[in-house]
């Protein structure tokens, strides 16, 4: 960065490059341990400060301007830049074992892909790889750190939120053929269902169908009827298969949309108030092991969330 912006500029576009990540002050603060108002501000005195605005502050959501998306892009490159390079010089060279604890389906379709870049990084660092369903709860001392969706509420526990999660439904195209239309939530009484029934810590085998119904104000559709499942990959192949109609969880679901193996009838995208999050005790970053592989957890999270638009 330029070596004519001051200290106090350098403070306020670290904060910018958190907000613009995240388009919200909220989850800004939380992730900058300040309040929501104190982000706020920082952000008012930077644009005051650049001659020009960052964000289209709108009711409940933020918008980068086009100013904004371009210092956006340039700030988090050459923050992510120079986290990864202290990181490194941190971390020099480390071995061991270290236990990792997530969520299956967490674990099978967005962790298992990047693995290999985490072997290429600490090759010494041998990792134990546990699969544990969301309703079994985190004990302190079973693992090094865990990987785990809830409302991020861990008692005598450290949590780092991750990205939160989204939920819409999903349908083979094949299905859609031959049977009345997929345009409104009331046609889902054609088709059947497919359920997750570990969608998260404490939910009912229909939870995610209700919750999300709910969430757009459709009208009355019985969902408790159709296949559960009690895996979320398990859902997606029955899906896949041309099985039925199933809700997908957005941080998991980009492949299948992407090669077209399954499609969204419905536009309407819906959050859970759940987020994926690293858990861990309390002084369990003090190991130069674990945090390696949580900020690294972290960078990774960054670069494949989805941006939504956030709540200020």
């Amino acid at each position: 960065m330029s070596r004519s912006l001051n200290a106090q500029t350098h403070a306020w576009l670290k904060v910018f490059a958190v907000s613009a990540r995240h388009l919200s002050f909220t989850r800004a603060a939380e992730e900058l341990h300040v309040t929501t108002g104190a982000v706020s501000q920082q952000i008012k005195q930077l644009e005051e400060r650049l001659g020009f605005k960052l964000f289209r502050r709108r009711p409940r959501q933020l918008e980068l301007t086009d100013e904004g998306r371009r210092l956006a892009a340039v700030v988090d490159e050459a923050y992510q830049s120079v986290g990864l390079e202290v990181r490194r010089l941190r971390s020099g060279v480390m071995s061991g074992i270290l236990r990792l604890r997530s969520v299956p389906s967490f674990l099978a379709k967005w962790l298992m892909p990047r693995l290999p870049r985490l072997q290429a990084r600490f090759p010494d660092i041998e990792l134990q790889v546990v699969a544990e369903d969301s309703n079994i709860s985190l004990r302190d001392g079973d693992y090094d750190l865990a990987l785990d969706l809830n409302d991020g509420h861990y008692p005598g526990l450290a949590i780092t939120p991750l990205m939160d999660e989204v939920i819409f439904p999903v349908c083979a195209p094949a299905l859609l053929r031959g049977k009345p239309s997929l345009s409104a939530p009331e046609d889902l009484a054609w088709y059947p269902l497919l359920h997750d029934v570990t969608a998260w810590r404490g939910s009912h085998d229909y939870a995610e169908w209700e919750h999300y119904l709910h969430a757009i104000e459709a009208p009355h559709v019985n969902v408790r009827r159709g296949y559960t499942f009690n895996r979320n990959q398990l859902t997606m192949e029955a899906a896949i298969s041309g099985m039925g109609v199933a809700i997908a969880r957005q941080t998991l679901i980009t492949g299948e949309l992407k090669s077209g193996a399954l499609i969204a009838p419905f536009p309407q995208r819906v959050a859970t108030g759940k987020r994926y999050g690293i858990v861990h005790a309390q002084g369990a970053l003090d190991d130069r092991r674990v945090l390696a592989v949580h900020d690294w957890l972290v960078e990774e999270a960054r670069r494949s969330a989805p941006r939504l638009a956030g709540t200020e």
